[in-house]
């Protein structure tokens, strides 16, 4: 698949999509109550200096993806236990966007189907897509996530019908102070869905057009942060404060909340479909990242196989890495945040920069 190569738009729209997912369903922020779109901007801060780094580091190996930096960086021997680590890192987050599709899906519209129909149809689509290559995936982007966008204006203007919104619900801005924002902000939303960008390290290689990687990832952080700032802005306005903190889906029951002259109501549907849209970019992004990682781990000539046996294995893991709804958001939130996200999104990569600096410095780069 190296020889296949994508255009700047295409990257910028597939990462956009990968970014945007499955986080405009969730209650990001909710802690800090009418500030959370605040939240939003300031993490948005932290998403550009996390991409300054990724793209600085493929700056001193452009030819490479991040598996492929980490043996030339730290040398093979300490390389190897790294390497799995990430490729299971992508391969867990993989299912963990599986279980979230599925259990919003479940918790909606098909409340009796069971998850592993969905899961694993859903899987089925992705390796299809995968099999046509990298090319594929991208031009799904440049099809999909500006029909994604139209779709998340149609429900935000249909949210001003309804007749409890009301934009006083976002003041007293700063009512209880920067701390509950700066709670939220680290590591929580800075981490996801910001941090997640990491995974453009994975893509980098197959730009057309290196001088534009660090516009293309700058852009889409941009352009993240600014649809969920407005997304949060329309939802807190219809919920207020404390039901938004306290929901699940809360852009789901805004929708619900929709109807116009008693006749036009359910528009949760249309949300529905919009996360059907971004979801397949997010396991797309990191079912691409896990089998790339692999294929160059075991120095495999094409990965298009390698696919096929990860779609086997993410569809029985979103099952089973969690019982329920409840403790599925646990485990994502509390540990798996302070032990995964925050040093294989931040740490590792700072300090991969950090040594590929000396290493140029003194001319060791590999």
């Amino acid at each position: 698949m190296k020889h296949e190569k994508i255009s700047p738009l295409q990257l910028f729209y597939v990462i956009l999509g990968f970014q945007i997912g499955n986080t405009f369903v969730f209650g990001l922020g909710g802690e800090a109550k009418q500030d959370a779109w605040l939240v939003i901007l300031v993490s948005m801060l932290g998403g550009f200096i996390l991409m300054l780094v990724y793209t600085k580091l493929s700056n001193y190996y452009p030819d490479d993806t991040l598996i492929q930096m980490i043996p030339k960086i730290i040398g093979k021997f300490l390389a190897i236990p790294f390497i799995l680590i990430y490729i299971s890192y992508f391969t867990y987050l993989a299912a963990r966007a599986c279980r979230d599709f599925a259990e919003i899906l479940a918790a909606s519209i098909l409340v009796e189907t069971p998850l592993v129909f969905v899961i694993g149809s859903f899987m089925v689509l992705i390796v299809y897509c995968f099999r046509g290559g990298i090319e594929t995936f991208s031009r799904m982007g440049e099809a999909v996530i500006p029909s994604y966008i139209m779709a998340l204006s149609i429900i935000w203007v249909l949210l001003l019908t309804v007749k409890e919104f009301d934009i006083n619900n976002l003041s007293p801005i700063l009512g209880n102070g920067p701390k509950p924002i700066l709670k939220e902000v680290f590591p929580k939303v800075l981490t996801f869905p910001f941090g997640e960008s990491i995974i453009i390290s994975m893509f980098f290689p197959y730009l057309n057009n290196m001088g534009r990687k660090r516009a293309v990832g700058m852009a889409a952080i941009l352009f993240t942060g600014v649809l969920m700032t407005i997304n949060l802005i329309m939802v807190l306005s219809v919920l207020g404060p404390e039901i938004y903190s306290q929901d699940f889906f809360p852009l789901l029951t805004a929708a619900r909340m929709v109807s116009i002259a008693d006749f036009l109501e359910r528009f949760d549907a249309l949300v529905i479909l919009t996360m059907l849209a971004g979801v397949f970019f997010k396991i797309g992004g990191w079912t691409f990242g896990s089998a790339v990682g692999i294929a160059q781990l075991f120095k495999l000539k094409q990965n298009r196989s390698v696919f096929l046996g990860l779609g086997t294995i993410i569809t029985p893991l979103s099952l089973l890495i969690a019982s329920n709804q409840i403790r599925h958001n646990e485990i994502g939130l509390d540990f798996f945040t302070l032990y995964f996200h925050i040093p294989l999104q931040i740490v590792f990569p700072i300090l991969l920069l950090c040594i590929a600096f000396i290493r140029k410095k003194f001319n060791l780069l590999v």
